[in-house]
């Protein structure tokens, strides 16, 4: 649940002010006011509906819905932590519901945990733009083009994406932003009735919890940002980042499967390994890989390397990884293939989750991106050389901004926090999406960051199996004592 799409967040190093604050005024009154009518949707959690306005510079306005769960403390309560699992996209109404499983029983004791979907996304109104098979075709393009025909695919591919969310989201797409969200978490800190906010970011949701403190310092108790972006690194060179990441996490899976007894590699050395995994790709970027799905789709290069990459998350899926690719390198993509799916929230039937739509529809108007297609091939060129595995698919796949028909009101911002109280940033030395470097850099930007560092491998590091990490981060939580500076589990 908590996998982010290939498309890492990225931000430009522009030094400017913080945000300005939005206290609520009479404007706002009525939403940070709202008294939800919570009712039980299951397995002890209860749901409720609240609004906010569409454009918070019009509060009087349209009005957009936002989908809340929450799981009551089981204890003597401090109040609420919230939830964000990452994307831009990602649920939290999906990633509450296993919470148990997410946030130590020490903290569930002491908090009610509470998720949202973040507008645009899920249950809340969200950004619409494909069917099911125009997802397929969109996502299935070659995002590895060595032809100027394949280019142009690429193009009129990006291109329909882009006009297709504007036909069905119109009034959506200027407002569904990271500033904008960030306000709708402090309408839902005042609505649990919290004085301050205690919340739980992973992937990008440590952009969301980094902007919100930015937007109001005052209002942070507590912030834990695991698996950190780095706002200071511009869109295109996240993307580069982001893709030798991937490389590191693959080197660190082969270095492991090389010990194993049903490691795929013919060869015994990582580079040679690295090397098969290179042939696969371009031999299924000019003859597809059988697909016993039955559904039509070709498995090219794009859809291997989205299918390689999602285990990399985390190292539990490691051992399905060489199992999908033993029968990748006999002719069958299939697994790898479904692999792809859950990274990009297709399900069994065809159809999508909106994750995909509203990762782009974020993206895209959080970030300055180029508008014009050689400059992402020149980048894409330059990523391939540094991550040869993944560094184009990264790249070409963020070129639906170049077309993208809104912009956002502040785009691109460093984020400092100044006057917020510590904010813990958690990094992993070979999380293959967001590389440790994001984690230091987002500890020194924000003005009281204090850095938890893990020395592992996957994603994220809070109850990922660091008993060391869980406590440092459990200790912030619940009594506000940050780790020292240093600290390095």
């Amino acid at each position: 649940m908590a996998l982010v799409a290939l498309v890492g967040a990225g931000c430009t190093g522009a030094e400017e002010a913080p945000l300005a604050s939005t206290a609520p005024d009479s404007g706002l009154a009525a939403f940070y006011g709202q008294k939800p009518d919570w009712r039980d949707c299951g397995d002890d959690f209860e749901c409720a509906r609240v609004q906010v306005p569409l454009d918070y510079d019009a509060p009087d306005g349209e009005r957009i819905e936002i989908s809340v769960i929450r799981l009551a403390a089981s204890g003597e309560r401090i109040g609420s932590l919230l939830l964000n699992p990452g994307g831009p996209g990602g649920s939290g109404i999906e990633y509450t519901r296993a919470a148990r499983s997410q946030v130590s029983a020490d903290v569930r004791e002491r908090f009610d945990i509470v998720g949202f979907d973040p507008r645009g996304v899920g249950e809340s109104t969200p950004v619409t733009c494909m069917s099911g098979p125009d997802l397929d075709a969109y996502l299935g393009l070659d995002m590895s083009p060595d032809s100027a025909a394949e280019t142009t695919q690429m193009e009129e591919g990006s291109r329909a994406f882009a006009t297709k969310c504007q036909e069905k989201s119109a009034k959506l797409l200027p407002h569904v932003g990271t500033a904008d969200a960030a306000r709708d978490m402090d309408v839902l800190r005042a609505i649990v009735g919290d004085e301050g906010l205690t919340y739980l970011g992973k992937s990008y949701g440590t952009y969301l919890g980094a902007t919100y403190a930015d937007l109001f310092p005052t209002k942070v108790r507590a912030l834990v940002l695991d698996g950190a972006v780095d706002p200071a690194v511009s869109a295109l060179k996240m993307n580069e980042l982001q893709s030798k990441g991937f490389e590191v996490a693959l080197t660190a899976f082969i270095e492991d499967c090389l010990e194993a007894p049903n490691c795929p590699f013919r060869s015994t050395t990582v580079e040679g390994a690295l090397d098969e995994i290179t042939a696969l790709l371009r031999q299924a970027d000019k003859q597809p890989l059988r697909n016993t799905l039955g559904d039509g789709r070709e498995i090219n290069d794009t859809w291997l390397a989205f299918g390689i990459a999602t285990p990399l998350y985390d190292r539990k899926s490691w051992n399905v990884l060489r199992e999908a690719l033993k029968t990748a390198f006999q002719g069958d993509g299939t697994y790898l293939l479904r692999f792809a799916d859950i990274l990009l929230g297709r399900r069994a039937d065809g159809t999508y989750t909106n994750q995909t739509e509203a990762n782009k529809a974020v993206n895209c108007v959080d970030h300055v991106y180029p508008l014009d297609t050689p400059a992402y091939d020149k980048a894409a060129t330059a990523a391939g050389k540094l991550a040869p595995r993944f560094g184009q698919f990264v790249m070409w796949d963020s070129l639906p901004c170049a077309y993208w028909p809104a912009k956002g009101p502040d785009p691109d911002r460093r984020l400092t926090a100044p006057g917020a109280p510590p904010i813990v940033v958690v990094g992993t030395l070979r999380d293959p999406a967001t590389p440790y470097e994001w984690a230091e850099g987002l500890a020194e930007q924000l003005t009281s960051g204090v850095l938890l560092t893990y020395d592992g491998d996957g994603h994220t590091a809070y109850m990922s199996g660091s008993s060391c990490i869980d406590s440092a981060v459990d200790d912030y939580l619940i009594n506000l004592k940050p780790p020292a500076a240093g600290t390095r589990c």
